[in-house]
C-alpha cells in the first residue's frame, strides 16, 4: 500500500472532512407507565444491518471533528425478543441504568424516529458533545449528527452556500432546511442545551416524505432513548465489561489506564472497537516515539513488538469483515515497525 493510498484511506475514513461537510448526502423493552412526560411512541424497531465493506472508523477521535448524531432511535410498540444473551426483565420490573449511562443520555438531545420501518445502521459517539446515528427505511437515509454549539453560526454560513434556508420544525426545535436538489436536503437544528443537530438525508427523498417523516420526529427523556437502544449497541455501563474483552489479547502499553476508556460514549460494536484500539495504538506510538527520542532501546523493543503483533489481534480481524479501519490500523503500524512512520498516523488513528 502506497502513501498516496493510506492518505486516500484515511481521508476517506472521515465523514466529516471539509471538502464533504459542504456537500454531505447523507443520515427494549417499553417503558413504565409512569413516564408520563413522554408521548407513547408506537412504531417498529429493526434490527441493524451489517454495514458494507469501506465503513472506516469516525469516533470522537482526530480523525474529524466527530460528525456524530443525535439519539435519533425508533421506539417499539411491539417489542421484538431480545437476540442477544441477556435475560428480558420480568414484566412489571423496573428497568435500572446506571449513572453513567444516563448522563451519557441527558447529554445528546435523543431524538427518537415515531414511524415504523426505520430502522438504525450505525451509531457511534454520543460523548464530548458529538454523536452519530444513521438510519434506513427500504431506500431512505436520515443521518443525524449532533456537534459542540459554537460550531453552529459556522455551518450555518456553509449551509447558505447551498440555498435560502426554510423554516421547519422538529417537535418544538426549530431550525432550517436546506436543498441540495429536488430529493437532496439538509436540516439544521439550531443550538440547544449547548449542541445543535443536522439531519441529512441519503438516497431519494420526495419533499413531500421528508415533511412526513419530520413531524414524526421527537425528543424523549433519557430513560426512554436507552430503551430504544438496540440490544448491541455498547453504552457507557457496559464499556468495562466490553473493553476487557477487546484487549483480552491486546499487550497494553506503560501507564495505559482502560477505565479511562468510560468517555467514549454510546457506540455500535464496530466503532467501540475502533477506539478501542486507536487508543492502544496511539498509547503504543508515544511511548515508540518516547523511546526513540531518548535512547531507550529495550522499550523502543517492546513498543514495535507491540505494533508489529497487532495483525493478530482478534477484534481487528473481526471488523476487517465490516469496514477498512483494520487495514489503516496496520498500514500505520507497519510504518513504525519498519522505522518509517507515516505523517498521516496522528490523524488516521485520532490521536490527540
Amino acid at each position: 500500500m502506497t502513501d498516496e493510498h493510506l492518505d486516500r484511506l484515511v481521508r476517506d475514513a472521515d465523514p466529516y472532512r471539509p471538502d464533504v461537510v459542504r456537500h454531505l448526502d447523507g443520515a427494549r423493552h417499553a417503558l413504565l407507565e409512569e413516564i408520563m412526560s413522554v408521548p407513547p411512541v408506537h412504531c417498529l424497531l429493526e434490527p441493524p444491518q451489517p454495514r458494507p465493506r469501506g465503513m472506516v472508523r469516525r469516533t470522537a477521535g482526530a480523525l474529524a471533528a466527530a460528525a456524530v448524531l443525535t439519539g435519533v432511535l425508533a421506539v417499539p410498540a411491539v417489542l421484538p425478543d431480545h437476540q442477544d444473551d441477556r435475560p428480558a426483565a420480568p414484566a412489571g420490573t423496573p428497568v435500572v441504568y446506571s449513572a453513567a449511562a444516563l448522563k451519557a443520555a441527558e447529554d445528546n438531545p435523543r431524538l427518537l424516529i415515531n414511524r415504523p420501518g426505520w430502522k438504525v445502521e450505525t451509531v457511534y459517539g454520543f460523548a464530548k458533545q458529538q454523536g452519530t446515528i444513521r438510519f434506513r427505511n427500504g431506500r431512505q437515509e436520515l443521518e443525524m449528527n449532533w456537534y459542540p454549539a459554537g460550531d453552529y453560526d459556522g455551518f450555518r454560513a456553509d449551509r447558505l452556500t447551498v440555498g435560502k434556508p426554510e423554516p421547519v420544525t422538529i417537535d418544538s426545535w426549530p431550525g432550517d432546511r436546506f436543498t441540495y436538489n429536488a430529493g437532496d436536503f439538509a436540516v439544521l437544528l439550531r443550538p440547544r442545551d449547548g449542541v445543535f443537530v443536522e439531519l441529512r438525508t441519503g438516497g431519494y427523498w420526495p419533499r413531500d416524505m421528508l415533511d412526513r417523516v419530520l413531524t414524526d420526529v421527537v425528543r424523549v427523556d433519557a430513560r426512554t432513548w436507552l430503551a430504544a437502544l438496540p440490544a448491541e449497541v455498547i453504552t457507557p455501563d457496559r464499556v468495562a465489561v466490553e473493553a476487557a474483552k477487546v484487549l483480552a489479547d491486546i499487550p497494553l502499553p506503560p501507564r495505559f489506564d482502560a477505565a479511562a476508556l468510560g468517555d467514549i460514549g454510546a457506540n455500535d460494536p464496530y466503532h467501540f472497537g475502533a477506539e478501542v484500539t486507536g487508543r492502544v495504538g496511539c498509547a503504543w506510538i508515544a511511548e515508540w516515539l518516547r523511546a526513540r527520542r531518548t535512547g531507550d532501546d529495550a522499550a523502543l523493543q517492546r513498543a514495535t513488538e507491540a505494533l508489529r503483533g497487532s495483525h493478530q489481534w482478534r477484534v481487528l480481524h473481526q471488523m476487517n469483515e465490516k469496514g477498512d479501519w483494520p487495514e489503516v490500523f496496520w498500514e500505520i503500524a507497519d510504518g513504525f515497525v519498519a522505522g518509517s512512520p507515516k505523517a498521516t498516523y496522528a490523524q488516521g488513528l485520532g490521536c490527540a
